[in-house]
């Protein structure tokens, strides 16, 4: 491939790799997924599909892109084969819809970083109040811009200059950050009851269906695995790098963060609340944005009896939170780019166009909080069917034939067993089947009119819009095929 650039080190990569992983779904999305599930008892069934679903898909993922040298359309075609570039298509289709919104969350962690370091954060004396008036106003569009400018530029500048350089300086700080806001928050007074609600399991819970229902949807949003993006990074891997060891690092090392920060998170609400059920402060706000922009910004402003060390501790949560968005974000933009590159586009060309398209199809989300939700909802459970895509893939080319020959080729150093085998062949498949089916099924429980396309979340508006996407690329899967010229190189 010409002019093919390579991560320079193995960490540079899984510096990278870690900042798709790590996002505000550890540090937002975790926390409150942990409160609504037992505390201590979601985390056994979040520990066991960590196992069974994430490092699986992550090894795949590596192996896919390090083998094809291609994102998700031309990877998917060169391993399944060419009828089904389709496949590819709808899991770069996907994690462009997220692009799309999730830039308006870096943004909203943009705005509130600027709140905190300028001060202005605790001089709001209704923070429920303060978020509404944000919301509603220009304002989500004008940082949604400023993310999506951010991340282009990263993207623009290359995958050493760019990405690689910048995710070091991101992953590194955010690390650095979340342990001095952790030995804090393990200070407080009572924050021993946090972590022991954090930590100590019940058993109706860990009996309870549903638990682990929700342990393997957070494994399949906040790892990224599935996502297409690791697939995506892979392109750029040295021939000699090991899939399996570093498939496990992103994996352990993803959840690592996000104990750390539910640690950080149940210490401080626990410390410093001055009552309410934990379940109802961690799903408080519009769209669950309660614990993150309303409820901690609060709950800092008591973190000390000064008003220099508030602001300063504030400031590094939003920073870590901001640092977070954006490295998945870039991720996500690197993804798009690529795509386009695949079909001739030089990058520099390719990003201009992903940067002001991202940022067109993002002003309905920065604007309405009924469209963020509703995209959030379908392209979020779209994930799944994108993790059972790309085992398709896999199965296509056949399990046993690719552990041996793509998995366990040249560079690996750890080899990977016939487990994967059984689990890429029967047990993701099953996975991803039975979460789409109980997501879709669930939404008929809080929505009469669940086959109503126009509802903000149900199964109407999921079905109607995968469709859209679906009859269109299989319509034109020989066009797509026609388009990227590395398949008959």
């Amino acid at each position: 491939m010409k002019n093919q650039e390579f991560f320079t080190s193995r960490w540079g990569l899984i510096l990278a790799a870690l900042g798709i992983a790590v996002g505000t779904g550890n540090i937002w999305r975790f926390s409150r997924i942990v409160a609504q599930n037992g505390g201590g008892s979601f985390l056994i069934p979040w520990v066991v599909f960590l196992l069974i679903w994430s490092v699986p898909l992550i090894i795949t993922e590596f192996a896919i892109g390090k083998f094809a040298r291609l994102g998700p359309v031309g990877a998917l075609a060169k391993t399944a084969g060419n009828k089904f570039a389709w496949m590819g298509g709808f899991v770069a289709f996907v994690t462009m819809a997220i692009m799309f919104y999730y830039s308006v969350v870096t943004g909203w962690c943009i705005k509130y970083l600027i709140s905190a370091v300028s001060g202005n954060l605790f001089d709001v004396t209704d923070q429920l109040q303060s978020w509404n008036n944000f919301s509603s106003s220009f304002q989500p569009a004008v940082f949604h811009f400023i993310s999506m400018a951010i991340g282009s530029l990263v993207v623009y500048l290359g995958i050493v200059k760019g990405i690689e350089r910048t995710s070091k300086v991101l992953v590194l700080t955010l690390l650095a950050i979340l342990v001095v806001l952790l030995i804090r928050a393990l200070t407080l007074p009572n924050s021993i009851e946090g972590i022991k609600y954090f930590f100590t399991p019940q058993l109706s819970y860990i009996l309870d269906y549903k638990v682990w229902l929700n342990a393997l949807t957070q494994n399949a949003w906040d790892t990224g695995a599935g996502w297409g993006l690791i697939l995506t990074y892979a392109v750029y891997m040295r021939q000699k790098e090991d899939v399996p060891l570093n498939a496990a690092l992103i994996g352990f090392g993803n959840n690592s963060v996000s104990l750390i920060a539910g640690i950080i998170i149940f210490s401080t609400v626990f410390a410093l609340s001055t009552g309410g059920a934990i379940e109802q402060i961690m799903q408080s706000g519009p769209a669950n944005t309660g614990i993150t922009f309303i409820y901690l910004p609060i709950l800092f402003s008591k973190f000390s009896g000064n008003y220099f060390i508030n602001t300063l501790f504030a400031s590094s949560f939003f920073l870590a939170l901001s640092f977070a968005a954006m490295s998945s974000l870039i991720s996500m933009i690197e993804l798009s780019t690529r795509t386009l590159i695949d079909f001739g586009y030089a990058r520099k060309k390719a990003i201009v166009f992903v940067g002001i398209f991202g940022f067109l199809l993002g002003l309905p989300s920065a604007f309405n909080i009924n469209v963020f939700l509703n995209q959030d909802w379908v392209w979020g459970v779209g994930l799944l069917i994108s993790g059972a895509f790309i085992a398709f893939a896999v199965n296509k080319f056949g399990a046993n034939r690719f552990r041996e020959d793509v998995i366990n080729s040249l560079g690996s150093d750890v080899k990977v067993g016939k487990w994967y085998n059984i689990l890429i062949k029967y047990i993701i498949p099953l996975e991803a089947l039975i979460l789409i089916l109980w997501w879709l099924i669930s939404s008929t429980t809080w929505d009469e009119q669940w086959w109503n396309p126009f509802h903000t979340e149900n199964a109407g508006t999921c079905i109607f819009q995968w469709g859209i996407v679906l009859f269109f690329l299989i319509l034109f899967n020989k066009k797509i095929v026609g388009k990227i010229p590395e398949l008959y190189s």
